[in-house]
């Protein structure tokens, strides 16, 4: 029986985009190879939002090819919408089907030939009359895409626990930094009855959480036709009216939501995550950068006091809760002064960790062409300075819980520590777990915390009681 395998690159959007192809592999009876040198068929699913990810993309590429050289190479992704005809020179590649076929990438590479029509429009008008390299690229206009490839996605390490739901896709913000809206397109959501189904099929498969995730997931249901009534008036589906019908409408123990640009953390939005003990208490809201000279040149729609504003809202509702961020250093004509506003922002600010990032100049975008680009090594410099300051305030999150008791999940990991046998966990609060002896996956237990250890807590399952530290309300 032939068999593949999916490599995914980048984002959890990216990451369920693969599970997507997998589901489609299986119904057409193929089986997943437990290792890419074994499989006939092997997907790259790229990522294109620094120009490392996508050296990463041409590495394996490379790999692979070295190390299963007879295998048919189908590279697909961001990095493929992007630059297809570039992805197609590479040796060994032998099919490049961007993000806009992706939802028909096994037909295509186990019938190889070319699949068209529908809301696609072909090749040549967006190359200029530039034929495909033989029949080997299948890429469209993205912006001509409607439908929303999703399927549950299981980190490899821990396929019992934890699964990842893409429920929205596309942008139709245009930062003058980012490449994501011309490879993933315009805003689409997942429909409300689908998410509930998908849902409710992992309750019944057993699944404690469920993280819901998406390119700008803030902006689920702006793309519906239908609108609903509220107060009297009707307006389009959002976000949280989406968490409102998992709770109601499903068993799940526990709901994690990913990103979420800061303007559509609404009151009532935060309100809806405090109040239910079925929320997971940890909200990811992009900052980028705390300079207002920064940020209009990024062209966020927010500047740094409404960030601030939204950051105090969530704890002062959640004190318990994780609050991270992401953050860009060396974009171009960021100052001295301008970074130390960032610095400054992020020391005062209740952030628990961050996701730093060096900025990267990606082809098409506005911000490649703007003057007096950071120096790399200045650049990395200041990624450092971020670093260790988010290292220094995780800790400072983390110590008040010694002597605590929180929840937590447990993972499909056991590591062999100093402390002996523990299984890995995560809390409701995304902070990293290790407790102590052997313990079944997927399962929500009660720990008394002992001890931090770098960057995680060290715990043990008590005897049963009833001090159990709430998300909700408790200050730490």
């Amino acid at each position: 029986m032939s068999s593949f395998y999916v490599e995914n690159f980048g984002c959890r959007a990216t990451q369920a985009d693969g599970a997507a192809i997998e589901e489609q592999f299986r119904e057409n009876g193929l089986i997943r190879a437990e290792h890419p040198g074994n499989a006939q068929y092997l997907v790259l699913n790229t990522c294109a939002v620094t120009a490392s990810a996508e050296q990463d993309a041409r590495a394996a590429i490379r790999r692979v090819h070295r190390e299963n050289p007879g295998c048919k190479v189908i590279v697909t992704g961001c990095y493929a919408q992007r630059a297809p005809h570039e992805v197609a020179s590479l040796p060994g590649v032998s099919v490049v089907v961007g993000n806009s076929h992706k939802s028909t990438l096994a037909q295509i590479a186990l019938q190889g030939k070319r699949q068209s029509g529908g809301n696609f429009v072909s090749l040549s008008s967006l190359t200029s009359g530039q034929d495909s390299v033989g029949e080997s690229i299948f890429v469209s206009d993205i912006f001509a895409h409607t439908e929303l490839v999703a399927a549950p996605v299981f980190d490899s390490a821990n396929e019992r626990t934890r699964p990842n739901l893409k429920v929205q896709d596309g942008c139709n913000n245009r930062c003058s930094f980012c490449i994501i809206p011309s490879v993933r397109g315009r805003n689409r959501s997942l429909k409300l009855d689908e998410v509930l189904r998908e849902v409710n099929q992992l309750v019944e498969a057993d699944y404690r959480e469920v993280v819901i995730s998406g390119i700008n997931l803030g902006r689920w249901g702006r793309d519906f036709q239908d609108q609903i009534m509220c107060d009297g008036l009707p307006r389009p589906p959002k976000l949280e009216d989406l968490v409102r019908a998992i709770l109601d409408h499903t068993a799940l123990q526990k709901l994690r939501i990913s990103s979420i640009e800061p303007m559509d953390w609404s009151d009532s939005f935060i309100k809806l995550m405090a109040d239910s003990p079925r929320v997971a208490k940890h909200a990811h809201v992009p900052m980028q950068s705390g300079s207002d000279a920064v940020l209009r040149r990024m062209h966020r729609k927010y500047r740094p006091w409404h960030y601030r504003e939204k950051l105090e809202k969530i704890r002062a509702a959640m004190p318990s809760a994780a609050i991270g961020a992401d953050v860009m250093v060396g974009f171009p004509g960021e100052t001295e002064l301008e970074f130390e506003e960032t610095r400054r922002m992020i020391e005062e600010l209740p952030f628990t960790y961050l996701h730093v990032f060096t900025f990267s100049a990606r082809p098409g975008t506005p911000a490649v062409t703007m003057p007096n680009q950071v120096p790399v090594r200045l650049a990395r410099e200041r990624n450092r300075i971020l670093r260790e300051l988010a290292a220094e305030k995780k800790r400072t999150f983390m110590e008040p819980f010694v002597g605590q008791k929180i929840e937590a999940i447990t993972l499909n990991a056991i590591s062999d520590t100093p402390d002996g046998i523990c299984t890995e966990a995560l809390t409701d609060n995304y902070l990293k777990l290790q407790i102590r002896g052997k313990h079944q996956a997927n399962r929500w237990l009660t720990t008394r915390i002992s001890s931090v250890a770098n960057d995680h807590l060290v715990g043990t399952v008590p005897a049963p009681s009833n001090s159990l530290i709430s998300f909700r309300s408790a200050s730490v």
